[in-house]
């Protein structure tokens, strides 16, 4: 179990003693706490330790240009060990014992619904950098991740296109939980309105760390022999995905035959892992690590000198805390202060700049604008772009395509400060 670290993290050696979890000397009252509330054992520890690293390496660059306010930002690491409960133990932690100005944390669905009632009742800032799948706005998170209009939607276009290979039957695999379901529900009724029938349809869960995959991909295997051509949209999350392609590639099924477009697969994922099984398979985000661009270019150079490893890769959740964490920092510049109301005011309509080229927009919803890519898995565990949109997309916090969200909003500017103001009866609440 980590212990709360109590020292200004300004170098990488320091960090270390964090990952070891090593506390220091209390705290001097000149600094801004930073609250790090991921997983770095059990499951999801796979995905989440990174963005532990990231935080870390944003506080250290931050730092060196004079911290925020005139104040360093010092950082402060939890460890809820992928226990969905013990997520909101750390949260109020976080907040009441540490007295964090912010927190940025969470990978899981579950994980950030456990915790949304300590923030509310705490009114303290939560930034979730991951893809998720909608039907929520609080006031007190920033959503810098994907809904499923900036992920899951376009790589079903993206499939059902000619040039993503004329798709007919889908399988909607994923792990037992809040995001897979909900977004598969909204994939469902998606896919119906595109005339695609129930019986080309197959849905499918299984447990967090799910290893003996044999069955379930027989079943694929048998779906996609119909003669119509088969993609699998995967919502399979943490290290459950390793024996899931490697069962893939032990049945031999390639991508040219039932290609996978994965939304929580990425560059970290796919690092240390054979990637044999997985070449030519698909992911929807809405960075890669390969994207050629000055702001990419720098961000990796800074992150590699950071970690002191040319080897760590990038990821979308990092791109997105990159996001969040700057927006953040911007918006208590602006503010003049980190008191949490008026830091969530000063939040929208900030923009800072993305790593993909562009700028990223904060809005009234609390989600913010980004592209889509989806990126073809290679032999040595990188992405390469094969599609992407036009621009950048509004995040939409509630989905067209369910019947109890289809005229709900979200604008947390006064005076209508509502996350699910119902267009059609006038009424907050969703009624």
């Amino acid at each position: 179990m980590f212990k709360r670290v109590g020292r200004t993290l300004g170098a990488l050696a320091t960090a270390a003693l964090i990952g070891a979890g090593v506390t220091g000397a209390h705290a001097a009252d000149d600094t801004i706490k930073v609250g790090i509330l991921h997983s770095l054992s059990g499951t999801m520890a796979i995905s989440e330790t990174t963005l532990k690293d990231t935080v870390l390496f944003l506080i250290d660059e931050q730092n060196k240009k004079g911290g925020v306010l005139g104040k360093k930002l010092e950082a402060v690491v939890v460890d809820p060990a992928s226990n969905w409960p013990l997520f909101a133990e750390k949260a109020r932690e976080l907040i009441s014992q540490d007295k964090v100005s912010v927190v940025f944390g969470c990978w899981t669905s579950v994980s950030r619904k456990s915790v949304l009632p300590v923030f509310k009742e705490l009114d303290s800032i939560l930034f979730y950098p991951v893809q998720y799948e909608g039907e929520e706005s609080e006031r007190n998170v920033f959503y810098t991740g994907a809904a499923p209009n900036q992920q899951a939607i376009p790589a079903v276009d993206y499939l059902m296109s000619d040039e993503g290979g004329a798709v007919k039957r889908w399988v909607l695999e994923g792990t037992d939980y809040v995001y897979p379901r909900t977004t598969n529900k909204i994939l469902e009724a998606y896919l119906k309105s595109k005339g695609v029938a129930a019986e080309d349809i197959m849905v499918n869960y299984t447990p967090f760390g799910f290893s003996d995959w044999q069955t379930e991909v027989a079943s694929i295997k048998k779906f996609g022999s119909a003669g119509k051509k088969t993609a699998v949209v995967s919502t399979v999350n943490g290290d459950a995905n390793v024996p899931f392609y490697k069962e893939l590639g032990n049945q031999g099924i390639k991508a040219e035959d039932i290609p996978v477009v994965a939304f929580s697969v990425g560059e970290e994922e796919l690092a240390g892992i054979d990637t044999a099984p997985l070449v030519g398979h698909l992911a929807a985000w809405n960075y890669f690590q390969s994207i050629d661009t000055p702001e990419n270019e720098d961000f990796i150079k800074k992150w590699h000198a950071f970690i002191k490893n040319d080897k760590r890769t990038t990821n979308d959740p990092m791109e997105a805390t990159y996001i969040g964490f700057n927006a953040w920092v911007q918006a208590v510049t602006k503010a003049g202060t980190t008191d949490p109301d008026k830091v969530i005011d000063a939040l929208i309509g900030v923009s800072v700049p993305n790593l993909t080229g562009g700028f990223s927009t904060v809005m009234p919803n609390h989600h913010i604008t980004k592209p889509v890519y989806i990126g073809e898995i290679q032999d040595n565990g990188q992405l390469d772009v094969v599609w992407q949109t036009p621009g950048l997309v509004v995040g939409d916090e509630w989905s067209d395509y369910l019947p109890d969200s289809k005229d709900l909003i979200s604008d947390w500017r006064a005076p209508l400060s509502c996350g699910n103001f119902n267009v059609a009866t006038g009424k907050c609440g969703g009624s």
